[in-house]
Formats: C-alpha cells, structure tokens, sequence
C-alpha cells in the first residue's frame, strides 16, 4: 500500500453530499444567509452478539470507526482474527465478528466519559497500556513537521466547509496518508485505527496528527496504536503531558506556521529546518486556539 508524496490514501471529501446540509437562517445584521452544517448521525457498534455503544458520527467510514472503536477500547485485540464487518445503513448498525468468543458485560459497566467533543467514552482499563508502553525509536525533523502541518492544513476539508469538526492525520516523515475527520476527534482516531488494522500498517514508523486537544485519552488511544509521535495545532491539558512522559511519547502542541512546543520525548526531534524558510500560517487556514500564536 504505497501513495505519492502529494498524495492520501484516504482523504476528506467536502463534496459528499451525505455530510453536509445546507440550512437557512440569519446573520448579524439581520440578512437571510445560507450556510453548510454538518451532519451527524447514530451508530451502534456490536462486537459478535453484544452491543457495546451508540456513537454520534458523520458515519463516512463506519466499518473503519467500528475496529478502532473496539481496538482502542481493549476489546479487539491485533492479533484477533476478524471473520466480518457487517454494516446495515438503514437500522444504522455495524457489527464486528471475530473467532474468538467475546464477553465485556462487566467492562461495559466501567464507563468513563472524555473530555472530548460529542462526548467521548472509555472503558475501565485503559491505563494499564500507559505503564506497560514500550514505543519504538523514532525520529521527528523539523523540516518534516513544518511540510506535514503545510500539507494538511491547505488539504480541502469537511472543516473547512462546514467547521464543528476535528480532523486526525496518520502521517510518514513529511507525508500524509490517511486524513479522517469527524464530529469528535476520538472517532477520528478510531477511524485510523481501524483503517490501520484492516490494512496492517505498521505503526512504529508514523506520526500522528490531530487538531484538537492533547488530553489524556489522546494519548492514551495513541500510545495503545503504537505510534511513537502526537502531534496538534491546539493545546495540552496537564494529565495529557504527565501520560506522554510516563509512556516516553513525543508530545508536540500549538503547532502553527513555524511555531510549535514539545512537552514529552523531546529526544526524538532532530532541528533540522532553518525557520528563516518557514512561513507563518496563513490567516485563510487558521482555525481556533490561535491565541497561542502571539
């Protein structure tokens, strides 16, 4: 599975019609406008028989949300043997089947919601895959993070037509392969990993990007994925860095234009890039939390 350096993988589509409505109302002084929102809708996961939770999704890749969903949760292991994915459109329902059998009843009853948008939720254990972390070595340059944040930012986008989104961006060296985007940057993230699994990509070589918040269960979802480097345009919260540094990942934050923090695995960073070469981001690409760019 190869791409062109100026190419994705997977990649938004702004022009699918089934994300987006157009919808009436006023502005600030009172003229009719017409907008585009976005779309979200219901999806159940079921793993085998057992329904394990109602994600709100712009549903674009619900076979992809599905696998990360139950990977990241601990409840679909890597090495599983996935015998189908079932999604029925109409009952707004995908089911994941595997040989091995599977019972979470007790799990299910140790849900913690996220600080993420649309209402995130974890499963109980997910701590423990902090503590037992052994992420591969890794290199980030300098030069790589200013041509990828570039990249993605200038990328045609859901947010960029409509915005109330978050994209996630699964990344090698200075080229992105697989940009997701959805109402809450958990689902996002999910997708990759899904995607990632159905395709067997390996993970020790990539990096991770996200537009929104490098809270604890960001960290947590990328540490379990194996990838080595978190990267985001948008902030920290403290518990998000106090992970990052227990799990040694490189935890990079407020990266805009030539403009970026690293908090964790600062080892990892090679300065390779002469800023002097390096624009600032344009004011057509900036999105929210760009008050840290002063």
């Amino acid at each position: 599975m190869t791409a062109r350096p100026d190419d994705y993988l997977v990649r938004p589509d702004p022009a699918d019609p089934r994300l987006t409505e157009r919808v009436r109302g006023v502005d600030h002084t009172g003229a009719a406008v017409e907008t585009a929102v976005t779309v979200e809708r219901a999806l159940t996961i079921f793993l085998n028989a057992q329904e394990i939770v109602t994600a709100m999704t712009i549903n674009d890749y619900p076979e992809y949300l599905a696998l990360g969903y139950l990977l990241n949760q601990n409840m679909l292991s890597p090495d599983d043997v996935v015998t189908g994915v079932d999604y029925d459109e109409e009952l707004a329902v995908v089911v994941v089947r595997t040989e091995r059998a599977t019972d979470y009843e007790q799990k299910l009853k140790k849900k913690v919601q996220t600080s993420g948008c649309a209402q995130g939720t974890v499963f109980g254990d997910l701590m423990e895959v902090i503590e037992t972390a052994r992420l591969p070595d890794a290199q980030l340059r300098t030069s790589w993070l200013y041509s990828l944040t570039n990249k993605i930012n200038t990328t045609p986008s859901l947010y960029l037509e409509a915005g109330a989104i978050h994209g996630c961006v699964l990344a090698h060296e200075d080229r992105p392969l697989v940009y997701m985007e959805d109402v809450g940057r958990h689902n996002a993230v999910d997708k990759i990993a899904g995607w990632m699994f159905k395709h067997r990509v390996p993970a020790d070589d990539k990096i991770f990007y996200t537009t929104g918040r490098l809270t604890s269960e960001m960290v947590i979802k990328t540490v379990r994925m194996g990838i080595p480097i978190l990267v985001s345009r948008s902030g920290f919260t403290a518990w998000g860095v106090e992970l990052a540094r227990k799990a040694n990942l490189t935890l990079i934050g407020r990266a805009r234009g030539k403009r970026f923090v690293a908090l964790a695995g600062e080892d990892r960073i090679v300065f390779d890039q002469d800023l002097a070469y390096v624009e600032e981001e344009s004011a057509k690409h900036r999105r929210k939390a760009a008050v840290h760019e002063e």
